[in-house]
């Protein structure tokens, strides 16, 4: 299967997005299709060997719809802000004729208008001029609409109507009935004077391109964090070759190219440190705003700023491989995607526009019926059309999920999905794993007990070398232990990892086992002799690694690894949200349980092997919790896997995008309640939104069929319709904006 995501060009409202979403959905080979109207993107997933790429693009050409080449972030923001020049253009253009339109229209009842009308514009004197001027003052501003007709009136044809459609039909018949009152007014009939319209359709059409302007402006907002990330990666880089110093455009930079960075300048590729100690700021990947130290072995990421030292680094990650475009693409899929509350909003928004042409009808008709003029059940026609807004419900989710989404990166959160973010505000149960994510991941070797005539040195130095192969955390601890004491490693035969035990090895001949109690007890080795003193810093929250030799326990080697400072509070802030927080190792129950009481975890699942975690976390979802699980997303893959939502916590590995639905790119544990604070706000916007969205055309649309007026209320004009419409999906869009006051949760 191939994903692709295509921006879609001429969508004007909700109704273009259903139409090109079922249009695609129904080629064969099509899983996916899923239209993003805030966005206008197409995501659609499919099988190049039934379904080309080339045949999709046509389908949606076919539809009535264009799909516009990827942009650079320069190219987007210069197409973006030429749009908006044309609305603004355009609605000037239309303001211009349509201000003096409406005061000529309305000034003959208008007694107290500072400027009376001429005299040669009295409708009761000169109805014919009257009716010609409005006309001249009206041909400007429907050349300035024309997309609405155009765009409109072929959506009709083809049988898929959008809200250019309402807007089209429903200016269009007071147009024509307004024509045919002028033509009235020529063969001197003058009474048809009251039949004239034209102001109607003049100032329905001022009023939707100050809301389409209004909404283009803020639909550029919703996407500002990532046009800012996208705008953060340098044009160019400092390259050595053959030993001179060349400056090359950023797309011709290879892995392995070694590259200078100076004081000031921004890293233009991933890479790996060389030469030179410096400190790099690194807040556009992680918001932490401290530079973090760098020496020769470390990671620098594109994008960051290099703060005040000369390095010399190698490239190993370019193009759309950098942290900073896979963080971009994860924000920008995220941003396309759809939560599953927008789908009765979707489902609504396809029938829509239809329902609203029969509501329309049935209402012109039943008033004709009724008794009423034709000029009474044309005003009803008309409100109605204009009134209706499926814009305001298409825009209610994706801006939200567009300024949540892009909020969370600013801070370092990436949240892969719309599904994702809307799961996690129903989180009440949070289980993080130990070792790297409750704690530093760094622990010491604090204690050596040995059980015989063995030195503490030669223990250390026996468990150092056979350890030097593992990767385990507390294996890195006891090597770094010895590296510290300067003792020679010595060479291991047989090494093999017990995963949740420990490992096995000969050194020396001597057959050694190094692990937990678990392991211990599997061979079958007494531990009775070193039982207390297990016991003792088991409770001080130390890690006893035993080691045994030839099948005699030999020693215990004590590893502590220190609670990151943000642990305590962040567990404290979750716990007032009402969150059930519960911690998960491998480690032993006196060990689990004194790190737990720390940082205020009642709640411990100890002793778990890593292929078990998972099952740990199915057992929380059977007593009926939505569970998150935090980890490295290395090791507890399986578990973020199984979680309801899965936050994935460090630096972002390849493995944690995979298996984890956020991200969280600092190891700062505050982060995960700010991500389920986020998620809150996110959805309570969502649902304002939603509520506006429907509330507005379940009450507005009745009342454009003149609901009020069947109880002795007033008939609305068609002008505050359109006034109506054009507010409520700015309305909607100015409400997604206030996300971006959000603010994270900080260490008090």
């Amino acid at each position: 299967m191939s994903t692709e995501n295509l921006k879609i060009g001429g969508m004007t409202c909700a109704a273009c997005a259903q139409r090109v979403e079922k249009a695609v959905g129904k080629m064969d080979g099509v899983t996916i299709a899923s239209v993003n109207f805030a966005t206008e993107k197409l995501a659609v997933e499919f099988d190049p060997q039934t379904t080309k790429l080339s045949d999709i693009k046509q389908i949606i050409e076919k539809t009535g719809y264009s799909v516009i080449k990827k942009d650079t972030v320069d190219e987007d923001k210069l197409r973006k802000e030429k749009e908006i020049k044309i609305l603004w253009k355009k609605f000037t253009v239309s303001a211009i004729f349509g201000v003096p339109l409406l005061y000529l229209a309305m000034g003959s009842m208008i007694w107290w208008l500072p400027f009376p009308i001429p005299a040669f514009l009295n409708p009761m004197n000169y109805p014919l001029d009257y009716a010609l001027t409005q006309i001249i003052l009206t041909i400007p501003i429907i050349i300035a609409g024309y997309k609405f007709y155009t765009v409109g009136f072929k959506a009709l044809v083809q049988r898929s109507p959008n809200m250019d459609s309402l807007i089209a039909i429903g200016t269009s018949a007071a147009i024509i009935y307004s024509l045919y009152s002028t033509y009235q007014i020529y063969s001197c009939n003058f009474g048809a004077v009251e039949g004239l319209y034209f102001e109607t359709a003049g100032v329905i059409i001022t009023l939707i391109l100050l809301g389409k302007s209004l909404e283009a402006v803020s639909k550029g907002k919703t996407s500002e964090a990532i046009k800012k990330l996208m705008g953060l990666a340098p044009k160019t880089a400092i390259v050595i070759v053959d030993g001179k110093e060349i400056e090359k455009p950023i797309d011709e930079v290879e892995i392995g190219d070694e590259i200078i960075v100076k004081p000031g300048e921004k890293i233009p590729v991933d890479g790996i440190v060389l030469e030179g100690n410096t400190a790099i700021d690194e807040s556009m990947l992680t918001g932490e705003s401290m530079p973090i130290d760098k020496k020769t072995g470390d990671k620098v990421y594109a994008a960051s700023i290099n703060k005040n030292g000369f390095i010399k680094f190698k490239a190993t990650k370019v193009g759309s491989d950098t942290a900073l475009a896979q963080i971009i693409k994860l924000v920008e899929d995220a941003q396309s995607s759809k939560a599953p509350i927008a789908q009765m909003a979707d489902i609504v928004s396809g029938y829509f526009v239809p329902i609203v042409c029969v509501i329309a009808i049935l209402a012109f008709l039943a008033w004709m019926i009724a008794g009423q003029t034709l000029v009474f059940a044309l005003t009803i026609f008309i409100s109605v059309l204009v009134i209706a807004c499926p814009c305001a419900l298409g825009l209610a989710t994706p801006t939200a999920i567009m300024v949540g989404t892009g909020k969370g990166a600013e801070y370092g959160i990436l949240i892969k999905g719309g599904e994702a973010l809307e799961t996690t505000h129903k989180i009440n149960t949070i289980v993080f794993d130990k070792t790297g994510t409750i704690t530093e991941g760094k622990p010491e070797v604090t204690d050596i007990i040995t059980s015989s005539d063995i030195s503490r040195e030669h223990l250390l130095q026996i468990a150092a070398s056979a350890e030097k192969g593992s990767e385990h955390p507390l294996g890195e601890a006891i090597v770094r232990g010895a590296e510290k004491e300067n003792l020679e490693f010595m060479s291991v035969e047989n090494f093999n990892a017990i995963p949740g035990f420990g490992i096995e090895v000969v050194i020396d001949g001597i057959h050694t086992l190094i692990g937990n109690r678990k392991l211990m007890n599997e061979k079958k080795i007494s531990l009775t002799s070193l039982e207390n003193t297990s016991d003792r810093l088991a409770s001080e929250g130390k890690t006893p690694m035993y080691v045994a030799f030839d099948n005699n326990i030999a020693g215990i080697i004590a590893v502590a690894d220190v609670v990151k400072k943000s642990s305590a509070d962040a567990i404290k802030k979750l716990q007032s949200m009402g969150i059930e927080v519960a911690m998960i190792t491998g480690d032993n129950k006196k060990t689990a349980e004194a790190i737990a009481k720390q940082v205020g975890i009642n709640r411990v699942l100890a002793e778990v092997l890593p292929q078990d975690k998972s099952n740990e976390v199915k057992k929380l979802q059977n007593e009926g919790k939505k569970v998150a699980m935090v980890g490295d997303g290395i090791n507890d893959a399986p578990a973020l896997v199984q979680a309801d939502i899965g936050i994935a916590i460090g630096s972002g590995t390849d493995v944690a995008m995979e298996s984890a639905d956020i991200v969280l790119m600092k190891s700062d544990l505050m982060d995960v309640p700010t991500a389920i604070h986020l998620s809150k706000s996110t959805i309570r916007n969502i649902k304002q939104n939603l509520f506006w969205a429907f509330g507005y055309n379940v009450a507005g649309i009745p009342i454009a069929a003149g609901l009020l007026y069947l109880f002795g209320g007033p008939l609305l004009n068609p002008i505050f319709a359109a006034a109506a419409m054009s507010l409520s999906s700015v309305s909607v869009l100015t409400n997604a904006l206030r996300l971006k006051r959000f603010k994270p949760y900080k260490i008090k």
